[in-house]
Parts: C-alpha cells; sequence; structure tokens
C-alpha cells in the first residue's frame, strides 16, 4: 500500500460528499419550481455512489475470500439522477399561471417532490461524512508529521 492511499480515499470522499451537497442545495433552492425546460415541476435529484474497486497490494490473512476483491480505494459517482418515482405535492390555486387547466384536478398546481425535512437530514448526512474524510486527512497528516520526526 502506498503512503499516499488514504489520502486518496478521503479525498475521493469529500469529493463525492461536496457534490451531494451541492445537489442537495440545488433541491432546496429549487422546492417552488412549478415550470422547467423539460417541462412539469422540478424534480428532486440524487447522487449514486459506487465503490472504488481494484486487487489491493496487500491481502490480510483475516480477510475472507469473499471480500478479496471488494477491498475499496475510495467512492466515485457514478450518476446525478432525477426523482420520478414519488409523487409531487399538488397545492390548490387556480389563479396561478401553471395551475391545471383541465380534468379533475383542475386549479390545482403541481409542486416539486422535494421534502425539506428528508433533505434536511441528507444534509446533515453529508456534512457529517464530508468531516469524517477531513479527519481521516488530519489524522493521516500527523501520522506522516510524525514519522518524518522519527527520521530526523
Amino acid at each position: 500500500m502506498g503512503m499516499y492511499t488514504t489520502l486518496n480515499t478521503a479525498s475521493s470522499g469529500l469529493t463525492a460528499q461536496r457534490t451531494r451537497l451541492d445537489v442537495i442545495a440545488n433541491n432546496l433552492a429549487n422546492i417552488d419550481t412549478t415550470r422547467t425546460t423539460e417541462g412539469g415541476p422540478y424534480r428532486r435529484s440524487r447522487v449514486v455512489f459506487r465503490p472504488r474497486v481494484s486487487q489491493p497490494y496487500w491481502r490480510s490473512p483475516f480477510l475472507p475470500k469473499y471480500l478479496e476483491n471488494q477491498i475499496g480505494k475510495g467512492v466515485r459517482i457514478v450518476n446525478i439522477e432525477k426523482d420520478y418515482m414519488s409523487k409531487t405535492r399538488l397545492v390548490w390555486d387556480p389563479t396561478h399561471p401553471d395551475a391545471i387547466k383541465t380534468g379533475p384536478q383542475t386549479g390545482y398546481v403541481e409542486y416539486p417532490n422535494v421534502n425539506v425535512v428528508s433533505e434536511m437530514v441528507d444534509m446533515i448526512s453529508a456534512s457529517r461524512s464530508y468531516e469524517a474524510n477531513v479527519t481521516i486527512i488530519n489524522g493521516a497528516k500527523s501520522m506522516f508529521l510524525k514519522a518524518l520526526e522519527i527520521g530526523r
């Protein structure tokens, strides 16, 4: 294992969580957007992560065989996808320019499927993950400095 593997792994986590925070902020900023360029209300976005998996340099004798190729080298962002599965909110406002004009839902305005509470919970989770990665980087930096002091 290289000296910088810990830093590379933690920095990939920092990048991923920063992107996640940006997407959450975008969701909260568009909570009242009833019209988009694609048509219809804004749809909540979410970030999809996958581990960076590669053959490890060192294999622990205690690591089960089925986990041999599952040792990660960090995280990568696979996609930022829209949530089309959850329902949008309908609010009665017949004077709104985007109110539904025909059908059984006449007079209702379709608002985004963004839930403030779940977005705030996701934001706290992402910020805690970000802090954990910063702590790992600071710990690795301290170990590197101690190793340099020993070499003096």
